[in-house]
């Protein structure tokens, strides 16, 4: 029997993994870097044991210190969450080594499935050899690791060079290994994978179909479970090839197969052998706990001949600190407040004040609804998502509520492109036009004021706010009765009620609440943020036209071969690459002209705002 288990991730996956095991009765053991010494994962553990330095390289991908740690931790087993070292067999063998045992399947079996070049040639699929005119879009990928890291989509094949390039630092950078290939890119088709569990004794359990084709940068950001509208034959056959899969390598343990759908025929893309970060809605519909499971086939236990049956429908939402309208730019800092009202299941790293760094991803929550049909989750979980009070970095919050709510989506005839159809109209600014008056009240209340109400008519007190990228400025009076909205003689607005946290409005005839926090020069009403804008703007924060600044806190890692400055460039060149939360960001010129200004220089540290680039447009 298991009695301590280190888990060697970090984040939502650890924190999800300690769950379960307090609910079985088992000591937990968290590894941190130095970048997450004050994490959630590390602060809940029975004990947490530090790897120096900061980077995934000096710390969470470093698996001799791991199993350091956990021997000296006194843990007998080791889980390995997704991500970073889990699907690395030399990994899993130096656990098992150690003597501890290793709750994943065996490393031949890693081994054999981890690169997604070896995968295809088990299941009969050559990747491309050389790419020609004709075989145009492929895909490059990486052969390891996942979580869209290390893919481009090719449309011309003068960029091929270029990309590969980039998708091998990147998958250097995210798992260690820099190996990639090419395949062809099919477009409009469903990703759909077949969550599968396998024991010691011959038993693999097909748990259902996942459907996952809402991504962005070929990373999941909607999943749900079942896969809706799958004939019958086509969900029997990838259930097949799923089990076959698992058969041709002696699966032991919890893993995925995943597949591409499109035209009726499926597609094999790759066996995933690890837990998925989707593997909740799995978890609601057949009422287990994929953990608890791993855990018991580690320990030797048989699983039953068949699967619970399936009830009702799941749905999953990846809830991102990144700014989906500035190309997905991930986003840094203090996450003052998240919480999300019952009814849904919440997984997270994170903490209130908890601050997310520029080292890892920018996932800080999964929410989960489940309900007897799939519109009764879509409801709910949108519903959930809209109510949630997320107070820090912009998110994605906005553009789930609205995916789950897009006709397209709702009648599940979405596929893979979803995002590259629709994100303009998914972003488009929607700020309540009554946020900013909320606000000031609110304000006002929180503010002491000198002297008493005179008899003679104020003046209207006015706040600057930004708010969807916009200045807003809200107007306000102090009368015999309290505070009034100064507005339009158009508007019908009345103060109903206002302090420092609530304020409500009478507009129309219909009674709004506002929900109002504070937290510095940000202000959150509802779900809408807004900035305290200076009544006098700083002229020092005025920048030349033409300025490139970093759009987020990370590390230059590549600039344009021959770029200096003087540089004739091209409006939508690329100049130089940013790597934050394990992605490359690419940098481009906003017109054409000359570069003036170059700071960027590979190695260096930036904070976002920092000036990169200058270019001088040219006059026509």
């Amino acid at each position: 029997m298991i009695s301590t288990v280190l888990v060697a991730n970090r984040g939502e996956i650890a924190c999800r993994v300690f769950r379960t095991c307090r609910d079985l009765g088992i000591r937990t053991v968290a590894v941190h870097s130095d970048a997450d010494a004050g994490a959630l994962h590390a602060r809940v553990a029975d004990a947490a044991v530090r790897l120096p330095g900061a980077t995934p390289a000096e710390t969470y991908l470093r698996g001799d210190l791991i199993v350091k740690a956990a021997l000296a931790a006194g843990a007998d087993a080791v889980h390995p969450g997704y991500g970073f070292l889990s699907e690395n067999a030399g990994f899993a063998r130096a656990v098992l080594d150690a003597g501890l045992v290793w709750i994943g399947p065996p490393p031949q079996a890693i081994e054999a499935m981890a690169s997604k070049t070896r995968a295809k040639q088990l299941m009969g699929i050559e990747p491309l050899k050389e790419v020609t005119e004709a075989d145009l879009p492929v895909l490059v990928k990486a052969a390891a690791g996942g979580g869209g890291r290390g893919m481009r989509v090719v449309r011309r094949l003068e960029d091929l060079d270029a990309e590969l390039a980039a998708a091998r630092a990147e998958a250097a950078s995210a798992f260690g290994d820099g190996e990639v290939f090419t395949e062809p890119y099919v477009e409009g088709g469903r990703h759909v994978e077949v969550q599968i569990l396998a024991d010691a004794h011959g038993t693999v359990w097909p748990l259902g179909t996942r459907d996952c084709s809402l991504q962005r940068r070929h990373q999941k950001v909607i999943e749900e479970a079942p896969a809706p509208g799958l004939p019958e034959p086509l969900t029997a056959e990838l259930y097949e090839l799923a089990v076959r899969a698992a058969r041709a390598v002696d699966y032991v343990g919890a893993g995925t197969v995943e597949f591409l759908v499109a035209g009726g025929k499926a597609h094999f893309l790759e066996m995933n052998t690890r837990l998925q970060v989707e593997h909740p809605v799995t978890e609601a519909v057949f009422g287990i706990d994929l953990v608890a499971l791993q855990i018991r086939v580690a320990e030797g236990h048989a699983l039953e001949s068949a699967p619970p049956p399936a009830r009702g429908h799941a749905i999953e939402a990846r809830l991102y600190a990144e700014d989906p309208a500035r190309d997905w730019a991930p986003q840094t800092g203090v996450l003052h407040r998240l919480a999300v009202p019952g009814g849904v299941r919440l997984d997270t790293g994170y903490g209130d004040g908890d601050i997310i760094g520029v080292h890892y991803d920018p996932m800080l929550a999964k929410v989960v609804a489940h309900a007897p049909t799939r519109a009764e989750a879509l409801r709910r979980l949108a519903g959930a998502l809209e109510r949630a009070a997320v107070h820090g970095p912009v998110t994605n919050r906005d553009l789930l509520v609205r995916s789950l709510r897009h006709p397209e989506f709702a009648t599940a005839r979405m596929d893979t492109g979803f995002y590259d159809r629709h994100l303009a109209e998914l972003t488009e600014p929607a700020p309540d036009p009554y946020a900013p008056l909320a606000a000031a009240l609110a304000d006002a209340c929180g503010r002491s004021r000198f002297g008493g109400w005179r008899n003679v008519p104020s003046q209207p007190q006015t706040k600057r706010y930004l708010m969807a990228g916009e200045e807003h400025e809200a107007r306000y009076r102090h009368t015999r009765d309290g505070l009034a909205a100064d507005t339009d003689d158009t508007d019908d607005v009345r103060v109903v009620h206002a302090d420092a946290h609530l304020v409500v409005l009478e507009v129309g005839g219909v009674r709004r609440r506002f929900e109002v926090a504070r937290h510095g020069g940000q202000v959150y009403v509802g779900g809408t943020a807004l900035t305290v804008l200076p009544r006098f703007p700083d002229p020092a924060a005025q920048r030349a036209p033409g300025s490139l600044l970093a759009p987020m806190p990370g590390t230059v890692v590549r600039v344009a071969e021959g770029l200096a400055e003087g540089a004739r460039v091209e409006a939508g060149q690329p100049l130089l690459w940013l790597e934050a939360m394990k992605m490359e960001h690419k940098i481009t010129a906003p017109a054409t002209g000359t570069l003036t200004t170059l700071h960027a220089t590979p190695g260096r540290q930036v904070e976002v705002g920092a000036l990169l680039a200058v270019v001088a447009e040219s006059t026509p």
